[in-house]
């Protein structure tokens, strides 16, 4: 029985009781029927404490209202006891075949199980990284890169329209000193001050000026041949910036630039209608969004005196993009330096009689720092002044690069220790989990060979005390999935992860699955070869919310 099917009986019991007291039409709530683990699994296997959300209403006592709804409860045949604790908190232990059928419901559902519809009908539009192509992706982008993507796998596995998007900022004072740091890279001259050093500028300088000659031999002045370095230069680099992202696993839907909130009219109309709307209004000539009307420390300035359109104002336009492409939630994820960012953005929202955190979501990550030999990384000679991407994904690879940016919440910054994630020891834990669905496929792979399928699978005969704590961790899953999607935490698929493979490694050190000796093949191995199979499809569909590959061996 998964938690789903549980809660299902528990609102028929606590409709039963409450139409006993006339109060049938009170509502219940997905919060009402929330179940929860205990502590103390002596204390069953799932705990409610809807009597005591309910109790006042029906203006009986909560511990008598418990009572009641356990009655309920105890005439399912999936039940084995239900008690009454404390001030009305129902204690639910399932029965022994009705906890191990889990196993078989899982691998009938194969990749399905965890999935739900908790998120159906959002359309959310998810923007991250959106680093400028002024150089390779930091380890903040990198940490944005793997946290978004996942994001967008662990929504979209509950139900949401999930669209990946980037925000090609290719214009401004970053691309202008990009361009100059090229043209004198080309020129042999030193560095701008203001300008990018790093090996890769001389790179990029020597590709554009080897496959683009005929057009700076037609630039006649020093302008003429920036232009071409700025145009070919950002075209070069955002090429291998997405290709860095496509090795990294994380593709987007979307490339969307900054020029065309401009060209396409959006910034303009995104002002008109803050205008009809009553908080634009013109001083000295600059026109200007009363953000304070909506807590922003100072309103905001969106077209200067002379007429140019100020930064604020391609937000502006860019969020009403996204709403007329049919977005209800917004998702922007941004570096640790744009805190002082969302108040004016959540203004903003307020203006066009939208909802804050609602219709448009902020989440803010925080630094990464990579530590070797119990030592801060230094700067990467290629990138000249930040460790990238490259840097973490050379040392440690993909998999260990994805999990262990993802491991963290992203509201504290975190060190990755790279000697950690490169060991082969319970300690790392991106191998921990790895090796766990690995001994999963080996423990398939010599059952197979021992003619166990499966077939005759019993689980009552599930009764072991790791089973009972593995069963439970696997029931977990659908309920984690969920809350990820919904909180926006993919860290804690990870931790998740982390305890079922330490369930699952329990439990293979104190049962077994394969006959010993001469002993012929029954009914327990064949329902702990289901269970050992349920356990394989929930580690590889946790990694694979994560972008981290699920080995067959290790």
């Amino acid at each position: 029985m998964t938690d789903q099917n549980l809660s299902h009986v528990l609102a028929a019991a606590t409709t039963a009781a409450l139409a006993r007291h006339d109060a049938a039409e009170l509502p219940l709530s997905d919060d009402d029927l929330k179940l929860e683990r205990p502590r103390n699994r002596d204390h069953g296997d799932w705990a409610s404490n809807i009597a005591m959300r309910f109790a006042k209403r029906v203006g009986v006592n909560p511990r008598e209202l418990a009572q009641e709804i356990a009655a309920g409860l105890a005439d399912d045949p999936s039940v084995k006891r239900v008690d009454v604790a404390g001030p009305g908190f129902i204690n639910i232990t399932l029965d022994e075949a009705a906890a191990g059928e889990l196993a078989r419901t899982i691998v009938n559902a194969a990749g399905e199980y965890g999935h739900s519809s908790a998120l159906a009908g959002h359309n959310i539009n998810l923007e991250f990284v959106s680093a400028n192509p002024t150089g390779p992706i930091h380890l903040g982008g990198a940490r944005w890169a793997a946290v978004g993507d996942s994001l967008a796998r662990i929504m979209t596995a509950a139900g949401a329209r999930v669209e990946r998007e980037y925000y090609f900022n290719d214009h401004g004072a970053q691309i202008d000193r990009f361009a100059k740091s090229l043209l004198a890279a080309h020129l042999g001259e030193p560095t701008p001050e203001d300008g990018y050093g790093g090996d890769y500028i001389a790179e990029i300088a020597n590709d554009v000026a080897a496959s683009h000659a005929d057009e700076l031999a037609a630039a006649t002045d020093r302008a003429a041949q920036q232009e071409v370095f700025r145009s070919r230069g950002v075209e070069r680099m955002f090429g291998e910036i997405k290709r860095k992202l496509e090795e990294f696993r994380v593709h987007f839907d979307v490339f969307f630039h900054e020029d065309s909130v401009h060209e396409d009219g959006s910034v303009a109309r995104a002002i008109e209608r803050l205008r009809e709307r009553g908080h634009v209004f013109v001083d000295e000539g600059a026109t200007w969004l009363r953000s304070t009307e909506f807590g922003d420390d100072k309103d905001r300035v969106i077209v200067r005196s002379n007429g140019e359109p100020t930064y604020f104002s391609g937000d502006i336009g860019y969020y009403l993009n996204k709403r007329e492409r049919g977005f209800d939630e917004c998702i922007m994820m941004l570096g640790a330096d744009h805190h002082g960012y969302i108040g004016r953005m959540m203004a903003m929202v307020q203006a066009f009689g939208d909802t804050p955190e609602v219709n448009l979501q902020i989440l803010i990550g925080q630094m990464v720092n990579l530590v070797k030999n119990g030592q801060p990384m230094r700067m990467s000679k290629r990138a000249g002044t930040i460790v990238t991407l490259d840097d973490l994904v050379d040392a440690v690879g993909v998999d260990a690069a994805r999990y262990a940016l993802v491991r963290s919440s992203t509201n504290s910054s975190m060190d990755i220790d790279l000697d950690l994630l490169v060991s082969r020891t319970n300690d790392n834990p991106v191998y921990y989990v790895q090796y766990a669905h690995a001994r999963t496929r080996a423990v398939h792979r010599n059952a197979e060979q021992a003619g166990i399928d499966g077939a005759s699978f019993d689980p009552g005969l599930l009764t072991h005390a790791t089973e009972n704590e593995l069963l439970g961790q696997l029931r977990e899953f659908p309920r984690i999935v969920e809350f990820s999607a919904v909180e926006r935490e993919p860290h804690r698929i990870a931790r998740y992860l982390e305890d079922l493979a330490a369930a699952y490694n329990r439990w293979y050190d104190q049962t077994r699955v394969l006959p010993q000796g001469d002993e012929p093949v029954g009914p327990l191995h064949n329902s702990r070869y289901v269970l050992n199979e349920a356990a394989s499809h929930v580690l590889r569909s946790g990694l694979e919310l994560l972008g981290v590959e699920a080995p067959e061996r290790m």
